[in-house]
């Protein structure tokens, strides 16, 4: 199983806003694309920043394959629509992850 996680810094004054859109669109756009077997979001708890927040976006894998179709196929479109909505109001970094 592959974890394709990634964490995002938003600025603190649209967090709500941000979180629901995660919810009820970016979250199922990656879903929906049937590459990934489930998926979970976790709020960074020990992040400091007076003027963001981050959160961490988890989608499992059964295989590398799956991850790269998506990263491939699907995440260009997705970045892009998250980009252009929350424009310099966040920051994101991807990891890719394997269980043992």
């Amino acid at each position: 199983m592959l974890l394709y996680n990634v964490t995002f810094g938003i600025d603190k004054q649209i967090e709500k806003e941000w979180l629901l859109w995660m919810r009820e669109n970016y979250i199922p756009g990656i879903m929906n694309t049937g590459l990934f077997t489930e998926h979970k979001i976790y709020k960074v708890l020990t992040h400091d920043d007076e003027t963001s927040i981050s959160y961490s976006v988890q989608c499992f894998a059964p295989s590398i394959e799956h991850v790269l179709q998506y990263l491939n196929e699907f995440a260009p479109k997705l970045v892009e629509i998250h980009r252009a909505r929350f424009k310099d109001q966040h920051v994101a970094f991807n990891t890719l992850l394997e269980e043992l």
